[in-house]
C-alpha cells in the first residue's frame, strides 16, 4: 500500500509550490515547518519538481531603482509572416539582452500571448536611450516579423513576483 494518495502528493507539492514562491529563499527547515514537511519530504519533493521542470529557476526581485535602472514593458505586435525554422530557433533559444552587447540592459521577462498583442517583454535599462536603442535592435533582428512595438515606463511598481513593492506608497504622488 503506497504511503500517499496521488491526490495528497499533489496537495504537498502544490502547498510547497505556494510557500516556495512566496520566499524560495528561506532555509530548508524554516520551509519545511511552514508546509508541515520533514525536511527529507520537502527535499524530495522540491528536487522532483526541479527535475519535471515545475520549479525551472530561482530568482532575487531587486528594485531596478537602486540600480539607477528604469523598468519597461514592451508590447509587441508581429507581422503576418510565418516563422521559418531559424527564426523558432532564435525566438527560443537566443538571449534578447545579448542584442545589446556591454550594455546594462537586462530581459525580466519574454512572454508570446493572445491579444491585442502578441509578445510582452518586460526589461530594464538605464535610461530612455538606452531603451530605444534595445527596441530598435529588436526590430532589426526580428525584421519582417515585428510590425510595431509600444513601450511603457513602470512609474511605480506595486507588486513584482507576487511581493508587494516597499515603495508602492509612492503611487499616491501619481494619484
Amino acid at each position: 500500500m503506497p504511503k500517499s494518495s496521488k491526490k495528497q502528493i499533489n496537495e504537498d507539492e502544490k502547498k510547497l509550490l505556494k510557500i516556495l514562491q512566496i520566499n524560495s529563499g528561506d532555509n530548508i527547515d524554516k520551509i519545511a515547518k511552514k508546509c508541515g514537511f520533514s525536511r527529507q519530504k520537502l527535499w524530495r519533493i522540491k528536487k522532483r519538481k526541479e527535475k519535471d521542470k515545475t520549479i525551472w529557476g530561482y530568482n532575487a526581485v531587486v528594485d531596478p531603482e537602486k540600480l539607477d535602472l528604469k523598468h519597461y514593458t514592451a508590447l509587441v505586435k508581429r507581422s503576418v509572416k510565418p516563422f521559418d525554422e531559424k527564426m523558432m530557433d532564435k525566438i527560443t533559444t537566443e538571449r534578447l539582452d545579448d542584442l545589446l552587447p556591454g550594455e546594462n540592459v537586462t530581459v525580466e521577462d519574454c512572454l508570446y500571448v493572445h491579444g491585442n498583442y502578441d509578445w510582452i517583454l518586460t526589461f530594464t535599462a538605464p535610461d530612455t536611450k538606452q531603451m530605444k536603442k534595445f527596441c530598435e535592435k529588436l526590430m532589426g533582428a526580428f525584421s519582417g516579423y515585428i510590425t510595431k512595438i509600444d513601450i511603457q515606463e513602470t512609474m511605480v511598481p506595486i507588486r513584482k513576483q507576487g511581493f508587494k513593492h516597499p515603495m508602492a506608497k509612492k503611487l499616491k504622488e501619481f494619484l
